[in-house]
């Protein structure tokens, strides 16, 4: 029997799992998991939907009866008890809203200057904190409850803090994909009337000599452009880039025939992994445009991407007519308007990598170039989208 009782209390400790320490360090435990479950929606922005999803986890950070979101037009969410207050929340917060200064009802505040009438009502009082994003009141939070203590009042604001980092979180990132899609715009606009030209008279001149050329080079121009002007997302695969720059080639060859050599030394482990759309084919571009165009006899490009332990490290190199590093450094850094291509990728892979992972240009007049950068196989945030024709 002692033995049975002993098997018996063990497998009861090993069922209560591990110990969370301190009811101090529960309680901080339970905050901060709180307070992610509320955080994923609000980085969407003060929008109806992401306050109803972050609503319920704000209402147990403050630990009041109800509590309401509201933005300068409306009320976005409610939860909790005394729905019967949810007609003045709007209300509650206009003044807040007005004026940016947190501010606390009393009973005949919140009922629309009359005291609540429900004897049972649990909501006494309100506290309204604004939210706030750069230097604009967006919104406001809306804690109810019994009697204002000094501590719910310190409370509502510190989570109303919180709400309007996350809001102003949820506006940088919409500024930054908005500046990517800008920029984006402007690579797609940069593509070379020359080339489009070109590539159509190329095809144009293989129209009666050998027709099935010209099909073959049609459809790779059709690719080209419908992968260029896409609108599946900010990031592909290395992969896929690599397969639209093999069509620009191949257009390219088309017009330039021997003078134009490629090479290519592109390990397979390194193909998934995604980088920024259209981040690849401008610096080939650029190596055809700017560094073998203008050679004699033309030459050769080559495309290499390596696996570089947590990073995939992707280059291109000509043996051109090179550039003067002082105009590179100058391109790089926004000052001149040759070859925005460089300067535009330069600027997307700062931007969602870190400075770390900005283009490296090696040239010197007559000596070639190399443009090489390089990206983590695995960022928070980094997806490829659809795959491009």
């Amino acid at each position: 029997m002692v033995v049975l009782m002993i098997s018996v209390f063990s497998f009861r400790r090993r069922r209560r799992g591990p110990d969370l320490g301190t009811p101090a360090e529960r309680a901080t435990f339970d905050t901060l998991h709180t307070a992610s479950l509320a955080a994923p929606p609000l980085r969407d922005g003060l929008t109806p939907e992401s306050a109803q999803l972050a609503i319920r986890h704000l209402r147990t950070l403050l630990g009041t009866p109800a509590v309401a979101l509201a933005d300068s037009s409306r009320l976005l969410a409610w939860d909790g008890d005394g729905v019967h207050h949810r007609e003045h929340a709007r209300r509650h917060a206009a003044g807040v809203i007005a004026n940016g200064r947190t501010s606390v009802l009393d009973a005949a505040q919140i009922d629309g200057d009359q005291p609540c009438r429900v004897l049972d009502c649990p909501l006494r009082s309100a506290v309204v904190a604004p939210l706030i994003s750069g230097e604009t009141v967006v919104g406001a939070l809306i804690a109810y409850g019994g009697a204002a203590s000094a501590a719910l009042v310190r409370a509502t604001g510190e989570v109303a803090i919180w709400v309007s980092t996350q809001i102003e979180l949820a506006e940088l990132d919409r500024s930054r994909t908005r500046a990517i899609e800008a920029e984006v715009r402007a690579l797609r606009a940069q593509i070379s009337p020359h080339f489009v030209y070109n590539s159509l008279a190329a095809i144009a001149s293989f129209v009666r000599t050998d027709p099935e050329r010209a099909r073959e080079l049609l459809l790779e121009f059709a690719d080209f452009t419908r992968y260029a002007f896409r609108t599946g997302g900010e990031f592909t695969t290395l992969a896929d880039e690599l397969r639209n720059i093999e069509r620009y080639l191949v257009l390219e060859q088309a017009r330039f025939g021997e003078r134009l050599r490629v090479r290519l030394r592109v390990a397979p482990e390194v193909l998934p992994v995604a980088v920024p759309y259209l981040s690849v084919q401008p610096l080939v571009e650029n190596a055809v445009r700017h560094g073998l165009q203008a050679k004699e006899g033309g030459g050769l490009i080559t495309l290499g991407a390596a696996d570089s332990g947590a990073d995939a490290l992707i280059w291109v190199e000509d043996d051109g007519v090179g550039a003067d590093p002082v105009l590179i450094e100058r391109i790089l850094a926004g000052q001149s308007g040759e070859s925005v291509g460089l300067g535009n990728v330069d600027a997307r892979l700062r931007q969602v990598f870190g400075d770390r992972c900005g283009l490296v240009v090696e040239t010197a007049p007559g000596a070639g170039t190399k443009v090489s950068f390089r990206v983590p196989k695995y960022a928070p945030g980094v997806h490829a989208g659809p795959p491009g024709p």
